[in-house]
């Protein structure tokens, strides 16, 4: 019999607040088991923060929702510009993994959670899942709260009624967060619908891409005060929110969690800025991006084996000068290389080889040891320049005995020994 109230109970349409009873009779909530408004302890003050109970199989969560509009700025720009970022993706033809091209602005979702750890197994549980997406004129932010352990039921059921969907959009998401949404989903998966298959779409990996070189961490929070200009103010702690949680499930009081909610906010709209951010980034659009930047973007594409992309960001970045042009230039060569562009390639050889910059001279200088050899089959120049190379290293010798500067240093020995023997039997 308990078996199937509980299959029945599962099958009742949910009860949302407005559907619920300002005064449910009690004896009806002690017969049935279900849950009520009058079951939820300071309803009101949640209420006055948006929050309201969502009900389902005898169960509920708690679910704030929020909008916010279009022209509202959040850091360096206004969420309407991430309208923008998704047209331009539309009108490139990069195949980019960033892209938006097949996607509508309404089709992402960012996504976000909070947990009361940071493992991935079954203990770890999620008590927050935060999520937001382009409606209409407005950026509407939905967080389904886990008022206490066992209610998962309600809290998935809740956010999966709320996603209609393609991409997700996360921060460090593809190792930890939607994982753990899977793992957390099957342990109550015959209570609820499937988790849809989503395209992801992980910024934490760009970031780290484009901007390791000069950020010493790559934390959300970091990202957004360096790069996108959010500081945050009177937010808590991260690592704090576990914390909050367990003292809310004794003590049942909001205050603390709606802190976690605010924080879990700014970490969602910060999804949105980044995603913009990197989209100009990538495109080319955003007019202060370093030469650093541009030389990063151009790496990416050349990973990506998008080589036009690539040779357009190097040859951007080769043209402003210092650090990041002699870089620039190097990698631009390797591209023409591939593409048999010789003269070009060289020249920027022979630039780069004459540089301040003694370890991307040294490899240009090894670059046309090889073409003289090889292609141009002028064994004088090539150990000139092999014997440039070997100079350039020893220099680094004396100021870095490694390992790899030992094994170049034997191979370009042999290298000039070799050429030394051709140039004999001439």
């Amino acid at each position: 019999m308990s078996s199937l109230r509980k299959k029945i109970d599962r099958m009742k349409t949910h009860l949302g607040s407005e559907n619920a009873p300002e005064n449910p009779p009690p004896s009806a909530n002690r017969e049935s088991g279900e849950k009520t408004r009058a079951d939820i302890p300071f309803l009101e003050q949640w209420e006055k923060e948006n929050v309201h109970p969502y009900f389902f199989d005898g169960e509920y969560c708690l679910v704030r929702e929020k909008r916010f509009p279009l022209d509202l700025k959040h850091g360096k720009y206004r969420f309407s510009q991430f309208i923008d970022a998704v047209s331009a993706w539309h009108r490139s033809e990069s195949s980019h993994p960033l892209s938006a091209k097949v996607f509508s602005p309404e089709d992402l979702f960012f996504f976000d959670i909070e947990t009361t750890g940071l493992g991935g197994g079954t203990g770890n549980t999620i008590f927050l899942l935060g999520q937001a997406s382009i409606e209409g004129d407005s950026v509407v932010l939905k967080q389904h709260f886990l008022p206490r352990p066992g209610a998962e039921v309600p809290l998935y059921q809740s956010f999966l009624e709320s996603i209609n969907y393609s991409t997700l959009v996360t921060y460090n998401g593809k190792s930890f967060d939607w994982p753990l949404v899977k793992t957390k989903h099957t342990l109550i998966r015959e209570h609820l619908p499937r988790l849809p298959s989503f395209g992801h779409f992980d910024l934490f990996h760009a970031a780290k891409r484009l901007w390791k070189h000069k950020l010493e961490r790559l934390k959300l929070s970091v990202v957004e005060e360096e790069v996108l200009g959010i500081k945050r103010e009177h937010d808590i702690p991260g690592f704090l929110a576990p914390m909050i949680y367990f003292d809310f499930v004794e003590r049942q009081n909001p205050e603390g969690i709606i802190a976690v909610m605010k924080h879990n906010e700014t970490d969602i709209l910060s999804l949105i800025t980044l995603y913009i951010h990197l989209t100009f980034q990538l495109l080319g659009i955003d007019h202060k991006q370093t030469a650093k930047e541009i030389f990063e973007v151009g790496r990416w594409y050349a990973y990506l084996g998008e080589t036009g992309r690539a040779a357009e960001a190097f040859s951007h970045a080769a043209e402003s000068g210092g650090a990041a042009s002699i870089e620039a230039k190097l990698a631009l060569s390797r591209q023409l290389k591939k593409q048999q562009k010789w003269l070009e390639a060289v020249r920027l050889w022979k630039e780069v080889a004459d540089g301040q910059q003694n370890d991307a001279a040294f490899q240009a200088c090894i670059e046309l040891a090889k073409f003289y050899e090889h292609k141009e089959k002028n064994i004088q120049n090539a150990i000139l320049y092999a014997k440039k190379a070997e100079t350039l290293l020893n220099k680094e010798w004396k100021m870095n005995h490694s390992e790899k500067n030992g094994r170049l240093s034997e191979e370009v020995q042999k290298r000039i020994q070799r050429l030394n023997r051709k140039i004999l039997t001439l």
